[in-house]
Formats: structure tokens, C-alpha cells, sequence
């Protein structure tokens, strides 16, 4: 990536995040961000491999919107972001979280078969378009080493101690 490119993507960040701040000045201290902008600078920050960004960025969601679980790619990407700053701990905690909420996404970046049996759907996010639209693959050269930590965390079992099935692959 050139450092054009990065800097048009760090602009971008930037005015997402000068959105928000209007947002919440705009309804009395709160936010109201239906449009869902709180969800595009993970990707933003993964694209430019700026991990620390990325973590204050999760950090200061997790302040302001607690009540919000995310959506699946969404903690996919947090966990990346864990793995990459040596949050192990709490890496292991989200890849967790976010096969509860999708148990398609960590299968599809593992380019694995899902084993488990189909569940009920109770949302959009469960569905497997999700995790096949998601453009992260364990192919990429970035996320090598993320792809074989997830993949040797899947295999050892540790999943699915804090899981209610086994991540299914």
C-alpha cells in the first residue's frame, strides 16, 4: 500500500469519526448513529495494519456504546486486533463471542467445512452470506500468523470450553 493510499484512509477515519462526534453533539450527548458508521473504522484500521488505532477505536465503541454486541465481522475484526496486540486472553474471549453470534465466520476464514449441524436463524447476521462476504481469508498475507493461531485455538478444543458447541471445524 503507498502512503497515498494510506492517507486517504486515515482521512477517512477521520471524518467518520468527525461524523460521530457531530452525532452525538447533535442529539444532546448521546449518539444516534443509525447509518451504522460506528461499524466501518475497524476495517479501515486492518486495511492500514495500524493495530493500535484499532484498539482505541474498540476501546472508545465499548465505552460508548455498551449495550451494542456488534455484528459478527465486526468481532472478527476485534479480535484480530486482540491477537495482533498480544491480547491473547481476550482474543480467545471474542473469537468466541463471535461464533456465538455467527458460527460461519471463523469456518469460512479457516476455509474449512462448518461441522456443526444448521441452527435456527433468528437474525440476518446468522447467516452464512455473512461470513462468505466478510474479505477476510486466511490467505492473506497480513493475517497469516492470526489464521494460524485461530486455527490451532479451534483444533486444541480451548473453544469450545467457553462456547456452547464446538467451533465447528
Amino acid at each position: 500500500m503507498t502512503p497515498k493510499q494510506i492517507e486517504r484512509i486515515q482521512f477517512k477515519i477521520a471524518k467518520i469519526r468527525k461524523e460521530l462526534a457531530a452525532d452525538k453533539k447533535r442529539w444532546g450527548g448521546y449518539y444516534d448513529d443509525s447509518r451504522g458508521l460506528r461499524y466501518l473504522p475497524p476495517e479501515l484500521y486492518l486495511r492500514i495494519q495500524d493495530y493500535s488505532g484499532a484498539l482505541r477505536y474498540f476501546n472508545w465503541f465499548s465505552k460508548n456504546f455498551p449495550d451494542d454486541s456488534g455484528y459478527p465481522v465486526f468481532l472478527f475484526e476485534w479480535a484480530v486486533t486482540l491477537f495482533k496486540k498480544d491480547r491473547i486472553k481476550e482474543a480467545k474471549a471474542k473469537i468466541i463471542q463471535t461464533d456465538l453470534v455467527n458460527t460461519w465466520i471463523v469456518p469460512a476464514f479457516l476455509e474449512a467445512e462448518n461441522s456443526r449441524p444448521p441452527t435456527k436463524v433468528f437474525s440476518n447476521w446468522q447467516m452464512p452470506d455473512v461470513a462468505e462476504d466478510m474479505g477476510y481469508s486466511k490467505h492473506d498475507a497480513e493475517l497469516a500468523d492470526f489464521a494460524e493461531w485461530l486455527s490451532d485455538f479451534v483444533s486444541s478444543g480451548e473453544a469450545s470450553e467457553g462456547n456452547t458447541g464446538n467451533i465447528g471445524v
